[in-house]
């Protein structure tokens, strides 16, 4: 037996009952190859994520074989509580989406996770009110589907003023007083950033207007975060590309 691949793993996180109903919706997500292999796509899991191909069984790869609405709100729930998960849960919906429409020709399962995203969205003060952690890790989590969801071949214009509107909240004075939420602004343009900006390239100049003068407040930013704020602004400036020097540069500060 080979080891467990690390979306097994992610799996495992959960009880048995949400396991199976998460490995039934994965399950038909598995697409056949010519070479007896099962993948999703070149954007998702090269291999199913749940069970060994051999295992798979084309009669139960149908979408409609669990509740999609429900498997959409334990992808969220948990992503909202386990920031490593929230950074692979877009592949996970993506395979999923995919399956259901090329299989069921519907999109319960799109439906009932943007839905989740907008509720979150509208509570997103409360949230970080509540939870620090929780906050970023929503954050994490609507980027990542940002980025792996398309309409016709481009990023959801759905999505793009309230990943933008969680973006600026991160730049705001309390905030970046916080290295938790420096750090996701920070991970989360350089995930989203280009994308953001070719949808929108005026609210992008303004969110960096926020960025700059956040890294000139006199007092409230640690060394880290102003190392990580100056990183992002020459990022970007670079036109969202590291050189070498300033990835040796930035990296052997942090790792110091």
């Amino acid at each position: 037996m080979g080891e467990p691949s690390r979306e097994e793993y992610k799996i495992q996180s959960f009880d048995a009952e949400t396991q199976q109903l998460l490995k039934t919706a994965l399950k038909a997500a598995c697409f056949e190859t010519e070479d007896g292999e099962y993948s999703v796509c070149q954007r998702s899991y090269s291999n199913c994520p749940c069970l060994m191909p051999s295992r798979c069984n084309t009669q139960d790869r149908n979408p409609g074989a669990v509740d999609l609405d429900r498997v959409a709100n334990v992808i969220v729930d948990h992503s909202l509580q386990d920031c490593v998960f929230s950074k692979e849960a877009g592949r996970m919906c993506y395979a999923i989406i995919q399956a259901e429409s090329k299989q069921a020709g519907q999109s319960v399962f799109r439906r009932g996770l943007l839905n989740r995203l907008q509720q979150e969205y509208q509570a997103r003060e409360q949230l970080r009110a509540r939870s620090l952690q929780g906050w970023v890790c929503y954050v994490t989590f609507i980027c990542n589907i940002f980025d792996y969801l398309r309409v016709n071949n481009m990023p959801m214009m759905a999505l793009v003023n309230p990943v933008y509107d969680c973006l600026f909240r991160l730049a705001q004075p309390d905030s970046l007083s916080k290295e938790e939420e420096v750090d996701c602004l920070v991970l989360q343009l350089h995930r989203v950033g280009e994308q953001l900006e070719k949808m929108n390239g005026q609210r992008m100049d303004e969110l960096f207007v926020l960025i700059r003068d956040g890294f000139l407040l006199p007092t409230g930013l640690s060394s880290l975060a102003q190392l990580l704020l100056l990183e992002i602004i020459e990022f970007r400036a670079a036109g969202w590309k590291m050189t070498p020097a300033a990835h040796k540069y930035y990296y052997s500060e942090v790792s110091d």
